[in-house]
């Protein structure tokens, strides 16, 4: 299983626009085969900070989602939504469970 998981620094004028898009793409990414999470949701206490929290069952469909119509169509409009900075990571999981 893998998580990808970070935060978008960008514009704090462009959220409203960067949120359209990024909702379209998450619906599209949620009826991918092997995706299990997919969410962009806007930090409520940092402006201008976007949180990216993705699981998916395998580098196959992470793979197979990057090379996505959609992710395409979302990556087109990344230049016009004033990014600054950008740090997401890919964690290789061996187990998962409850917290207690």
């Amino acid at each position: 299983m893998l998580l990808i998981a970070g935060t978008i620094t960008l514009d704090p004028r462009k959220i409203d626009e960067a949120m359209e898009a990024a909702v379209t793409m998450m619906k599209a990414t949620h009826e991918e085969p092997g995706n299990i999470e997919y969410v962009f949701s806007v930090d409520p206490i940092r402006e201008g900070i976007v949180h990216v929290f993705e699981k998916w069952d395998g580098e196959e469909s992470l793979a197979a989602h990057f090379g996505a119509r959609h992710m395409a169509e979302f990556q087109a409009k990344v230049p016009s939504l004033g990014i600054t900075g950008m740090d997401i990571r890919k964690y290789e999981i061996a187990s998962e469970g409850p917290i207690a």
